[in-house]
């Protein structure tokens, strides 16, 4: 049809997927696990690395001031549940024996899983999982509190002076606890559009970080007169960002944060623990999944909380296969940079203007309305052979471009 005149044009276009190769018309998905569409997956990540950039360096609509601003990268671990298989470092980063008396390999199946199972707190596991998220919401409320005492501001000056910025993503440690990897950034009021105050600098932003991750509680369910707490873990890590290249492996780039952050937003329960990367129907699913012992008893202690009636608000049994965790994998203020759903509408934006150049210039000034009818769902994921053809075309590792702005 003609756009302008609105004439429907004397040809009719017609698309036989059978003429496509392999016979199927290709669509995305948008799943963002790597083990459930790589494709995909991989589209997710290098989206959350530019979310994170345009947030430490601009671009992407956000001013390039902002990689002035006072940033760090800090992550936050989950408590102890009981002992675990490890690799402990001592000095200068030399590996040693695990309490089972065991010189475990980096690929070792049996890191992160209990040395004693019969007495590992599997249901205060579950229920960590479940409460990460509301914990992480408790900190960020205290994190602005304790940047505002350290100021001199009470939390109504101090919404007038400056403004706490960050993005996120939750990682799983091979024992199956979630823990949280984020970028935090002070700005001005009005978020990286605006210079921050004279005394907001890393150190300030570092202690305040500390007490805040120290002070944060959530207050969970008491179970067979059990009460149940949850705190972030005693290791907490806080590294100021800077612009400078590494040095001595001693400083974090922004591109190295931004890549960090974005390999773990792809990422679930099923690369650290042997777990599923998908929801489970029935409890019996597990006698046949080839999965570790220390997550078949995470699943299923996650399976039968989830039958209790005062726990239906965390709905465990839908969230087994995640251990209990329910949140998203990755996470931004409002005012950190841009979104997930502007870089997708850029993108389509960008491809729907291809199409139509190309079709202008193939079809002149007549263009046609394809309608699609009569589709078969065929499937989700690429064929072994388009699978070895997305590998073959992908970059090799450290080879990538660095991020566009604009």
């Amino acid at each position: 049809m003609n756009t302008r005149t609105g004439e429907i044009g004397n040809r009719l276009h017609h698309l036989d997927s059978t003429t496509l190769p392999a016979g199927h018309l290709l669509v995305r998905c948008n799943n963002r696990r790597t083990t459930r569409c790589a494709a995909c997956a991989e589209v997710y990540r290098r989206d959350t690395f530019h979310l994170i950039t345009s947030g430490l360096r601009g671009g992407k609509g956000v001013p390039e001031r902002v990689a002035t601003h006072p940033r760090v990268f800090a992550t936050f671990t989950a408590p102890g549940f009981g002992p675990v298989h490890n690799r402990p470092t001592g000095p200068a980063r030399t590996v040693r024996r695990c309490h089972c008396g065991t010189l475990h390999d980096q690929d070792d199946p049996v890191l992160g899983t209990a040395l004693d199972p019969d007495t590992y707190d599997y249901e205060a596991a579950v229920l960590w999982n479940a409460h990460a998220g509301l914990l992480w919401r408790r900190f960020s409320i205290y994190l602005r509190r304790e940047v505002a005492k350290r100021a001199g501001l009470t939390q109504r000056d101090f919404r007038e002076h400056a403004r706490v910025s960050f993005a996120k993503v939750a990682e799983y440690q091979k024992r199956g606890a979630v823990h949280f990897h984020a970028v935090i950034r002070i700005d001005g009021p009005d978020g990286g559009d605006t210079p921050p105050p004279a005394w907001a600098t890393a150190d300030l932003l570092t202690d305040a970080i500390r007490a805040a991750a120290t002070s944060a509680r959530v207050d969970g369910p008491t179970i067979d007169g059990r009460a149940h707490t949850f705190a972030f873990g005693r290791q907490l890590d806080v590294r100021t960002i800077r612009s400078a290249d590494f040095d001595g492996g001693q400083e974090l780039t922004e591109r190295a944060v931004a890549a960090y952050i974005a390999k773990y937003a792809t990422k679930g329960a099923e690369t650290a623990t042997g777990a599923l990367d998908r929801p489970l129907k029935f409890l019996a699913e597990l006698a046949q999944l080839d999965i570790t012992d220390h997550a078949r008893r995470l699943i299923r202690t996650a399976w039968t909380l989830g039958a209790r009636k005062d726990l239906e608000h965390l709905r465990l049994r839908a969230w087994a296969h995640m251990l209990g965790f329910r949140g998203h994998f990755s996470t931004k203020s409002r005012r950190y940079s841009t979104t997930l759903g502007a870089l997708r509408t850029a993108r389509t934006e960008h491809r729907r203007a291809q199409a139509t150049a190309a079709a202008a210039h193939e079809d002149g000034p007549e263009t046609t309305t394809l309608v699609l009818a009569h589709w078969v769902y065929a499937g989700t994921g690429l064929t072994d052979t388009e699978a070895w053809l997305t590998e073959t075309l992908a970059p090799a590792p450290g080879t990538e471009g660095e991020p566009t702005r604009g």
